[in-house]
């Protein structure tokens, strides 16, 4: 992502519901304000149809920058599992056995963001790794989901292959209205310096994107269910202010937009990849 014409995929996660889970145990389930480098990961894997052991190394050596078009609000949802159930039917326990009528019902607290929308680039030096991913999202091998499985995506994932994708990241249409009294900062977040997003002028007071904003544990090592493994990566922040044109409103009006700009800059999804 360093060089100015990496090869990248641009992909858009809006839905109901995310759920991109950070610092989740038990019976509390969290969510990030953005996607999670595992949570993507994730999905390609669902894609591609690699089992939960499978080895990782090659989708975890993609960059990820993400855009947030629209940050959405934190939703809270009490869940309960396991009440009225027969008593062969209950939640096992660690060792092996079936939770007591007393204890049948388990109650967990579960953070969703609602309405929220982002614009992604995976790049790579990886031509056919590029492809591979393209196609396992435009005809995926199980279902793509965004975070959880209970938050499919709203429509297809896959926007398009492209030459240079940091350029189109910052230019394809926002999935929001502009705000009263002008543009809004919109945030960008990736695994690496974000001094090279080609913009001509940034929020001010938010830093020029190539000091580290801060740490997430979201760099999947393993998703095998008794060995899940993570490990910590940088986190980069930038805050641009786009133009007034770039916002692309809700609804058909959006998508038109969108279609319009794939078409005209040829990064179309049922073309080929890089």
């Amino acid at each position: 992502m360093t060089g100015k014409h990496a090869r990248g995929l641009l992909l858009r996660l809006a839905g109901p519901l995310q759920s991109w889970g950070t610092h989740s145990k038990y019976l509390w389930r969290d969510t990030a304000r953005f996607p999670t480098r595992s949570g993507v990961v994730g999905m390609l894997a669902s894609g591609l149809g690699r089992e939960r052991g499978a080895a990782l190394d090659d989708l975890t050596a993609l960059s990820m920058t993400v855009r947030v078009d629209r940050p959405g609000v934190v939703l809270s949802d009490y869940h309960t599992v396991g009440g009225g159930l027969p008593a062969d039917e209950k939640v096992i326990t660690a060792s092996g056995k079936r939770r007591s009528e007393e204890t049948g019902t388990l109650a967990s607290k579960r953070h969703y963001l609602a309405d929220a929308s982002f614009t992604l680039a995976l790049t790579s030096d990886d031509a056919d790794l590029l492809h591979v991913c393209a196609a396992a999202l435009r005809d995926p091998y199980w279902p793509l989901f965004l975070g959880r499985r209970s938050c499919p995506p709203e429509g297809p994932v896959l926007l398009g292959a492209v030459e240079d994708p940091l350029h189109h990241l910052v230019r394809l249409p926002l999935a929001a209205k502009r705000p009263h009294g002008g543009p809004r900062p919109i945030d960008f977040y990736s695994d690496r310096p974000l001094g090279v997003l080609p913009v001509d002028s940034d929020a001010p007071h938010q830093g020029d994107g190539d000091h580290r904003s801060g740490e997430v544990t979201d760099e999947p090592l393993s998703f095998a269910p008794l060995e899940r493994q993570y490990r910590t990566r940088p986190l980069y922040r930038r805050a641009v202010r786009l133009p007034e044109a770039a916002y692309g409103g809700f609804g058909t009006g959006y998508l038109e937009k969108l279609r319009a700009y794939i078409d005209t800059c040829c990064v179309a999804p049922e073309r080929s990849a890089p």
